[in-house]
Formats: structure tokens, sequence, C-alpha cells
């Protein structure tokens, strides 16, 4: 039997991981690097699921433990988390907003590689 992955809020993804779920990062290289990342989360490529979780014959990770995916936007961590539910993995949810949302709810994220440094506004008297 197939359970349907939830969507959930970042919110609740977040709490579910402090929980001990395994928080997986589907965003490629790049995307991460121009928007940032999620510290302790788990990096799997969406293209190859059996890296990280092992085939799906024999998975490398128990399919009762809790999974959160997170990706640019619920259209990427969607496929990947039906995906995982099809192998067998019973509690898989995936993040209402993906990414975007983590950050915007002030989950911890790192800023983005090569991100310029804002420097302050000038204050009154260091004007000329």
């Amino acid at each position: 039997m197939t359970t349907t992955p939830r969507l959930q809020t970042a919110a609740d993804a977040a709490a579910k991981v402090a929980d001990g779920a395994l928080l997986i990062d589907v965003r490629s290289a790049g995307g991460r690097a121009a928007h940032g990342e999620i510290p302790g989360a788990t990096l799997a490529d969406r293209h190859d699921l059996d890296a990280l979780f092992g085939p799906a014959d024999n998975p490398a990770i128990s399919l009762d433990t809790p999974v959160v995916v997170v990706c640019g936007s619920p259209n990427g961590s969607g496929p990947v988390a039906e995906a995982l539910a099809r192998r067998g993995y019973t509690n898989v949810s995936h993040v209402d907003g993906g990414f975007p949302a983590w950050k915007e709810a002030g989950l911890p994220a790192s800023d983005p590689v090569g991100a310029p440094a804002t420097s302050p506004e000038p204050t009154a008297s260091a004007r000329p």
C-alpha cells in the first residue's frame, strides 16, 4: 500500500525535523549556491534516489523513517516524495512553498554562496 506524501508548511516540516525526521534537500548545487542551504539537510540527487536510499528492493534507510523533502518548490519536492512513497516509505512529507517558504518562515538557512555583503547605511553624522 502506498501512502500519499503530505504537503506541509515549513514550520510543520521544521517541527517534524526537530522530532528526528530526515530532511533531504533535492535542489541542484546551483540552486543551493544561488539561494542558500539548510544547515544539517542531507543532499540528494532527485534523479538518483538510490544513492541515498539504496535500491527500492533493498532500502538503505528504514521504510518507517520520517522523511521531509525540500526543493525550490512543491513541484520539485512532490515527485521525489511520491517516488519515496512508491518505494514503501510510510512517513513522507514535503514543504509547501519549498526552500523559499522555509527561509521566509525564519527557519535556519545559510546565505547564498558569493552573496554580496551588505554594508550598513551611513549614519547622518557620516554623510558629507
